[in-house]
């Protein structure tokens, strides 16, 4: 057996990851803790005042980030995003896939917009940004690691009004394990995480929840076998492993952080 230091094991030093949707909430999360392993981080977001202050705590951490801003589901500006990372940093090694969005709206009262904007954000975006850092992983010819942020709502159903949503995350994840198969002779590694109910600004820890989303959330509350709800910062050491050499025998798989709600 090869013998690895552990601090090697973490180390993502000379390493570049592109988190989407990484100014706050899980995304930041995410950002943190490879920043923290010695990553080169490229925030890729739309929210330019909180990207901008992401990249700016960071900084003054010591930490290596930038931002660009990015609509996720408009091809060339992630082409340009990609493009970015490799201008700035010289490689992209680490792509995480997290925007998304959870507009709370029952399917008989879904304008066909409604449902092309979440499947746009949550999983189109997921294929061009794959897309477009996949051929810059295969052209450096050194693997990467492509992780994306799906939910538990990708292997059970969550609240009404959630429909769309759920949908999208059941495609992440096909579309996770079907890229895992087709990059890994490339050793490309794909894998997902799937979030139980995290508190982030989205959720309302910026603000009171609309009653329909505390209502949700206080019956998920009950339902939670840790009785606590999670941090961004569980998803970011997850992610953190996965990003690493931890993880270097898993590819097409996703792992579960919901304090063990699914259990019940």
């Amino acid at each position: 057996m090869k013998e690895t230091s552990l601090s090697s094991l973490f180390d993502l030093g000379n390493k570049t990851a592109i988190v989407t949707g990484g100014a706050m909430g899980i995304g930041f999360g995410i950002v943190y803790r490879l920043a923290e392993a010695g990553a080169n981080v490229v925030i890729a977001d739309i929210n330019e005042e909180a990207g901008s202050a992401a990249v700016k705590e960071l900084n003054n951490k010591g930490l290596k980030a930038s931002f660009v801003k990015t609509d996720a589901v408009d091809e060339k500006q992630v082409r340009d995003a990609t493009n970015f990372a490799v201008k700035t940093y010289g490689s992209i090694d680490i792509l995480v896939n997290n925007v998304g969005i959870y507009p709370l709206v029952p399917v008989m009262q879904m304008a066909p917009s409604d449902f092309e904007k979440i499947l746009a954000v949550n999983l189109k975006s997921a294929f061009f940004f794959t897309k477009a850092a996949g051929e810059i992983m295969i052209k450096q010819g050194k693997g990467g690691k492509i992780i994306n942020i799906t939910s538990i709502d990708a292997v059970h159903p969550s609240a009404v009004g959630l429909a769309v949503y759920d949908a999208s995350k059941h495609g992440l994840w096909g579309f996770t394990k079907n890229t895992a198969l087709e990059l890994a002779p490339h050793n490309i590694q794909v894998n997902a995480i799937a979030p139980g109910s995290i508190i982030t600004p989205g959720t309302g820890a910026d603000k009171p929840p609309s009653p329909d989303m505390e209502a949700i959330l206080k019956k998920f509350l009950e339902k939670i076998p840790m009785k606590r709800m999670g941090d961004p910062d569980d998803i970011g050491k997850v992610a953190l492993f996965l990003a690493s050499d931890l993880s270097s025998y898993m590819t097409g798989s996703q792992v579960i952080v919901d304090g063990g709600v699914l259990l019940s």
